[in-house]
């Protein structure tokens, strides 16, 4: 009989928790802790009663101490393998649930509709669930105790990949006013044009735009309190004026905006204001912004270094004196007591050389066996002599692979991402790998992000319980 599998990748690190998967005729509870489980369900067609009707639900629920957090569905067609409906029918829709003020539940869902060679094939489902980590530098290293005078860079911070582009917002503002035959200019990749142009005319690209822009840039979907909540505590930004076509239709203000090619994300100043506000409300925390501009084309005019001291003074005048700028000097010599001594809490950088595991050619994958092959290819004593910090990025990039990008927007919806399809694969192999390889890896005093797509707990969980082993060290 026909049926449709949903791949369902699991993380608990909250004690008193477990995860109830289920479709008909299974149901599987999931309740270790600190393990990544990969649960295969299917939708069978003979499990379901109604003889016309082959839509069966698959559903989670979190409990906590025996009682029910959440539920989320969706409704899987065993025929079609069409997944919709429920509350996991768009990933714009499914933003982290907090439960009180100690548990922090994320997930999200990859639609694989009938499948395609390059992508999977099987529904791809993650959850994680795991304590709400706002305070998490202040209990691994609390105020006044004896950790509090080890260096930050013992820290393994989490990090947000592209946190500016955690919303279609700026991006719609656009396509509102300009149309979307503006999508051209502002992806700036002629790979993807070139493929789209032999399936589709000029006017049919216009009309999916959303989906081009979708599929190619968005890779965050909580808002950025949510994800300092999540754990996050490094952010890479790239503020840069629009398109210099785009700025006289008044489409957005003429401000900074991240900048993902020519697509705008989250406004600059909103960034840095949301940031300011959450080390108010969390004076244990420290965050690490690095200001970059790769892959921003000059049609993006970038910030001079008086735009760029304007728009952090602005938001620094909000703290009243209670927060101050740190330096990369600070940031690489200062212990954790004395940046919280100095107020220096927003340390802010400014296209510092790193080392990144970063590549085009080992992060574009849909099964993460290339990055996990090049990790410790890259993590050399020799390579990390002399960086300012190691930026370990667990998360793939299929958007380098044309024909997944091509087949996510042609034959997929914007709520479909090929950079959600390799969300739950790759964290089961990466997130482990860094679990049991950075303590030897990387050098002890050497900050570490630990950087990922759609950020998570179970990222943010390995990152603190690493930042204890090396505080105790």
């Amino acid at each position: 009989m026909p049926s449709k599998g949903v791949h369902v990748f699991t993380y608990v690190a909250a004690h008193g928790c477990s995860i109830e998967l289920s479709v008909p005729g299974q149901t599987v509870s999931v309740s270790e802790l600190h393990h990544f489980s990969n649960v295969a369900l299917e939708v069978e067609a003979h499990a379901i009663d109604s003889f016309f009707d082959k839509r069966g639900k698959f559903t989670f629920k979190v409990f906590q101490h025996g009682n029910q957090v959440t539920e989320q569905w969706i409704d899987v067609n065993a025929l079609t393998g069409n997944a919709s409906g429920g509350t996991m029918e768009s990933i714009a829709n499914t933003p982290s649930v907090f439960h009180g003020d100690d548990l922090i539940i994320s997930y999200g869902l990859y639609e694989a509709g009938k499948g395609h060679d390059l992508l999977p094939n099987r529904h791809q489902c993650y959850i994680t669930v795991t304590p709400n980590y706002a305070n998490w530098i202040g209990n691994v290293a609390p105020p006044g105790s004896d950790l509090e005078n080890k260096p930050f860079t013992r820290l393994v911070l989490p990090s947000a990949h592209d946190v500016g582009m955690n919303s279609m917002a700026s991006s719609e503002a656009v396509l509102a006013r300009v149309g979307g035959a503006v999508v051209a200019e502002l992806i700036n990749d002629n790979r993807i044009l070139t493929k789209l142009a032999d399936a589709l005319s000029a006017d049919a690209i216009a009309l999916i735009a959303p989906n081009i822009i979708f599929g190619l840039a968005i890779t965050q979907k909580d808002s950025l309190d949510a994800i300092l909540q999540i754990g996050a505590r490094y952010f890479e930004f790239r503020p840069a004026h629009l398109h210099s076509a785009v700025i006289p239709t008044g489409a957005l203000p003429d401000r900074l905006y991240f900048q993902h090619s020519a697509i705008p994300g989250m406004a600059y100043d909103a960034f840095l204001n949301g940031v300011v506000a959450f080390l108010r409300a969390h004076p244990a925390e420290i965050v690490v912004v690095q200001l970059r501009w790769d892959g921003v084309p000059d049609v993006c005019a970038k910030p001079s270094a008086d735009e760029k001291r304007q728009y952090l003074d602005d938001a620094l005048r909000q703290a009243e004196g209670e927060i101050v700028a740190g330096s990369l000097d600070d940031m690489k010599r200062c212990s954790i007591g004395e940046l919280r001594r100095d107020r220096k809490r927003l340390i802010v950088l400014d296209s510092v050389d790193s080392l990144s595991t970063y590549t085009d050619e080992g992060n574009a994958t849909l099964d993460g066996d290339s990055i996990l092959e090049a990790l410790p290819r890259v993590l050399t004593a020799d390579n990390q002599r002399g960086k300012a910090f190691v930026n370990i990025q667990c998360q793939a990039t299929p958007s380098n692979i044309t024909r997944a990008v091509v087949y996510s927007i042609l034959e997929a919806s914007v709520t479909t991402s090929c950079l959600l399809a390799t969300k739950g694969l790759c964290d089961s192999k990466t997130l482990p790998w860094c679990r049991d390889n950075v303590l030897g890896a990387c050098e002890l005093d050497q900050l570490v992000v630990m950087m990922n797509d759609w950020i998570d707990g179970a990222t943010s969980d390995v990152a603190v319980q690493l930042s204890r082993q090396r505080l105790e060290r």
